[in-house]
């Protein structure tokens, strides 16, 4: 005599909301870490009400009100930039420039330099801004 048998369900357990929450927090996360505040040369940097404090980078690059450049205090041309980026890219810790430019300073000299250092090899750049107070 041959009982039948009943195939036994699968116990499925649906994970596709944790997964979801977790992609946010991880999203949530490295959106409001690449903001830095780091004491330097004299700027008036843009404020920003997600800005914060985190641990210094090694390489900043400054322009002031009067459009000048300098790469960690040594003074640069626009000429100069990108070959002086590609000299210190080596040392740079996972290719990260910060790159510090005055508010009153023109939207096209800051995408000219974003451009410049990009061209240089840096893998991420980082805008310095100072909290809201």
């Amino acid at each position: 005599m041959q009982l039948q048998t009943r195939p036994r369900r699968k116990m499925v357990i649906n994970i596709t909301s944790l997964i979801d929450v977790i992609f946010m927090l991880l999203l949530f996360f490295m959106i409001t870490s690449t903001f830095l505040e780091q004491p330097g040369i004299k700027l008036e940097l843009p404020t920003a009400k997600t800005s914060a404090h985190n641990e210094p980078q090694e390489f900043v690059l400054t322009v002031d009100k009067k459009g000048g450049l300098s790469l960690n205090r040594q003074t640069l041309t626009l000429v100069e930039l990108e070959s002086e980026i590609r000299k210190v890219l080596p040392r740079m810790k996972d290719g990260a420039l910060v790159l510090k430019a005055d508010q009153e300073i023109s939207h096209g000299l800051v995408v000219q330099v974003m451009d410049l250092a990009k061209r240089g090899g840096v893998k991420k750049l980082i805008i310095g801004t100072k909290p809201e107070r």
